[in-house]
């Protein structure tokens, strides 16, 4: 790998915040769910723009979403999956960004030290990376430009980025993130309130809640 100079050129890492779903299973959009008096769809850019991602971008969807400080993508196929609003995501990206971070608004403990993390590792030279959480990749993940056009081809139905993972694995950097961060998600009432309660509790560790 060759180390890369930020310079905030071609080589900015936008990030990009999926959350276009309507949350059948919880019975609203998950953009607009607050947890610990923020929104999700907040919350997640805050994460982002914390972590070192600039410029932000937000695709939603299902329901009325106004979303500050970033860019909103709108994508009207949103009810055909995940794969569709990353491509939408990706076509929107400036011609500026080097690399994406892609994020999900359902996933409210990745932290900023986990986005930081990966955009440390495109700048070492990585071009593609993605967080592991015991040893298993997850969420978030960063694509360099250069991949874009390969993830687009697979990201169909439900999927994001995941078959370009699986089917480039060789080219992609594993940054262990379990200290910082979880990819738990909600998808759920339940998971909701035990995510609810988790946030609230005096014992939840200072990685949850950054």
């Amino acid at each position: 790998m060759t180390t890369r100079e930020h310079d905030g050129g071609t080589d900015a890492v936008a990030g990009l915040l999926l959350a276009a779903g309507a949350g059948m299973r919880l019975g609203r959009p998950k953009a607009t769910v607050e947890l610990a008096g923020e929104r999700l769809v907040d919350r997640g850019v805050r994460v982002l723009r914390d972590g070192g991602c600039a410029p932000l971008y937000v695709v939603t969807g299902a329901g009325e979403v106004t979303v500050s400080g970033a860019v909103q993508v709108r994508n009207a196929d949103w009810d055909s999956g995940l794969g569709s609003s990353l491509r939408a995501g990706l076509a929107a990206l400036p011609a500026e960004a080097g690399a994406v971070l892609v994020a999900l608004v359902d996933q409210p403990l990745v932290t900023a030290a986990a986005v930081a993390r990966l955009l440390c590792a495109y700048y070492s030279g990585a071009g593609a990376a993605a967080a592991t959480y015991g040893g298993n990749l997850r969420n978030p993940v960063l694509l360099g430009r250069e991949h874009w056009p390969s993830v687009c081809a697979l990201a169909e139905g439900d999927v994001g980025a995941r078959p370009f993972l699986n089917a480039y694995s060789h080219l992609v950097t594993t940054v262990p993130c379990d200290d910082v961060a979880s990819a738990e998600d909600i998808d759920t009432p339940e998971d909701l309130a035990r995510m609810r309660k988790l946030l609230a509790s005096p014992k939840t560790t200072p990685k949850t809640t950054l």
